[in-house]
């Protein structure tokens, strides 16, 4: 892949840009198609990457071309650009866009399908990703080249899957921060400083992560071994049980695959 078309400059394209000149990247095998002239301005100043106003024939120089445009201006913005992207790899990074609806509006079927999620912004984001059959081997691996800087891929075979990566990885940040604000107001009700409880709870959420990934344990058992009967850590999670939190996070994520479902549905 020679060149990388991005049709739109917002947060997850210049996280994804700022990963691939990282790791080597020319700018000015990068395009960034950006209607908005701040953001052109940002992107060139920032990342000193080309920028165009509007579509045109440079376009066609693309192997890839990145969607990364809000799902309701997707069908304008294909519109626009179908005649000079059809050539490259289409890679969309749109939630709620299915790649049947980019495959009627392009015009091609090699299209692969990320989800991302902001964690990718520092390089520690993890991102599903599905292929149509029409995408060769080497396209895959040009996929899991383009999002290896921002983090970590992981593919499914059905795309219906990446309603269920949605709700797990895509909306899985908000959840830890949710859990991170309760520690802190926790933290707060106890006679800590918010600064205080925002220290512990960051440093344990990324401790017990970082333990989770180095053991070959599950979860549970890492769970067991710090919750002796009659403690302090029994107390808190008998507490969370009578409360019934674990069913309700359980029955969160599914209403989150739903309207992850609804959206494809909406926009595609």
């Amino acid at each position: 892949m020679n060149t990388i078309a991005f049709i739109g400059g917002g947060n997850m394209a210049s996280a994804i840009i700022g990963g691939l000149l990282k790791s080597g990247r020319a700018p000015a095998d990068i395009l960034v198609l950006e209607p908005n002239a701040d953001q052109r301005s940002r992107l060139q100043r920032e990342l000193g990457v080309i920028t165009l106003e509007a579509p045109g024939s440079v376009l066609q120089r693309a192997d890839v071309v990145v969607w990364a445009v809000k799902p309701q201006s997707f069908k304008e913005a294909a519109e626009a650009c179908r005649a000079h992207v059809e050539r490259g790899l289409q890679f969309s990074v749109m939630a709620g866009i299915r790649s049947d609806a980019i495959a009627a509006a392009i015009g091609s079927e090699r299209i692969v399908r990320a989800m991302p999620n902001t964690p990718a912004l520092i390089g520690q984001g993890i991102a599903g990703l599905y292929a149509r059959p029409a995408v060769s081997a080497d396209e895959r691996r040009d996929a899991e080249r383009l999002l290896a800087p921002t983090g970590r891929t992981l593919w499914v075979d059905n795309e219906v899957d990446l309603d269920a990566v949605t709700a797990l990885s895509g909306s899985g940040p908000a959840y830890v921060f949710y859990f991170v604000e309760a520690m802190v107001q926790a933290a707060e009700d106890m006679g800590l400083t918010a600064e205080q409880g925002k220290q512990l709870a960051l440093a344990t959420f990324s401790g017990a992560t970082a333990l989770a990934q180095a053991s070959t344990d599950s979860p549970a058992v890492l769970r067991e071994r710090v919750t002796s009967k009659g403690g302090t850590t029994y107390a808190a999670l008998s507490t969370l049980e009578a409360s019934g939190v674990k069913a309700a996070f359980v029955k969160a994520l599914k209403a989150a695959q739903r309207r992850a479902n609804e959206l494809g549905n909406e926009f595609g």
